[in-house]
């Protein structure tokens, strides 16, 4: 009996420690939930570190799974509970998707809960001692498109306006893009997520509007790329393709394609190359004053 109560409080100790805020980014579901689709409406997760200095550095991190599904412990919690380690607060978001018979949610739902995030995190900055200008997006395959989307579609802080949360501003201050869909042109893209994003015909002046390596501008913050060169679902491309993009407009960034991989490693904690990408991810935000 003894050794039950001892287990149940290790337990409930280990659920406190990891313990996150959820905060549900719209105030109403009208118009943002489909019934019979959607199980819940879009939120984030906040995995705060144990970080007590002012100013903190923060990341919004949006999972993969190809606008259909989202691995949420692989590329969202796994990734949160490294930065946290690293004095950097984490935010996971789940964002809208839809399905093969485009019964959910299409471009721009997704857009809007990224960017309606971001201006969450800022706009609370100061009860969670975060820097707002020291605010990033990080996404991994479908939700790296998501955070490329952020990174180079921009909406300007208006202060005139009547909602608080549009006083801010939606460019992220770094953006972290591993394995990415990046383009919407058929030869280089991930046909899943495009149909999920798009619809199944398109009109072309939208898959190019979202083809994100042709949005980069000097106004693009700064970005750090992985991608593996043996990735069939997702060609290295993508990255390759919006790293020029960068170097094109002298925007800071750092790419590193590994030499195998596949696509969907995450942290790769088995792999003793691959798992050096989160460290090199730190250092880089590290040299940029990131943290």
């Amino acid at each position: 009996m003894r050794l039950f109560i001892s287990a149940l409080l290790f337990m409930s100790a280990q659920i406190t420690a990891n313990s996150q805020q959820r905060i549900f980014i719209y105030p109403s579901q009208e118009g943002i939930v489909i019934k019979g689709f959607d199980s819940l409406a879009p939120y984030m997760d906040y995995y705060p570190s144990n970080n007590l200095s002012p100013g903190k550095t923060a990341v919004l991190i949006c999972p993969g799974g190809g606008y259909s599904h989202l691995a949420f412990e692989k590329e969202g919690i796994l990734p949160a509970r490294f930065f946290n380690e690293q004095g950097i607060d984490a935010f996971v978001l789940s964002y809208r998707l839809n399905n093969r018979k485009q019964e959910g949610h299409p471009y721009p739902a997704q857009y809007n809960d990224v960017t309606t995030a971001i201006r969450i995190i800022r706009s609370r900055a100061a009860e969670w001692h975060i820097d707002p200008e020291k605010t990033g997006v990080m996404g991994f395959s479908a939700g790296g498109h998501l955070a490329s989307t952020a990174t180079t579609i921009h909406q300007n802080a208006d202060s005139a306006s009547a909602d608080p949360l549009l006083r801010v501003g939606t460019r992220p201050s770094f953006a972290i893009l591993i394995y990415p869909v990046i383009t919407m042109d058929t030869l280089f893209t991930h046909r899943g997520s495009r149909l999920m994003l798009l619809g199944k015909n398109p009109d072309q002046s939208l898959a190019t509007a979202l083809s994100t390596e042709k949005r980069v501008t000097t106004s693009t913050p700064p970005v750090f790329l992985v991608h593996a060169d043996d990735d069939k679902a997702v060609p290295p491309m993508n990255s390759i393709l919006f790293y020029e993009a960068l170097k094109k407009n002298k925007v800071p960034a750092s790419m590193f394609i590994f030499d195998h991989g596949g696509h969907g490693f995450g942290m790769a904690p088995a792999d003793t190359l691959l798992k050096q990408w989160p460290t090199l991810c730190v250092q880089w935000m590290q040299r940029l004053g990131f943290r």
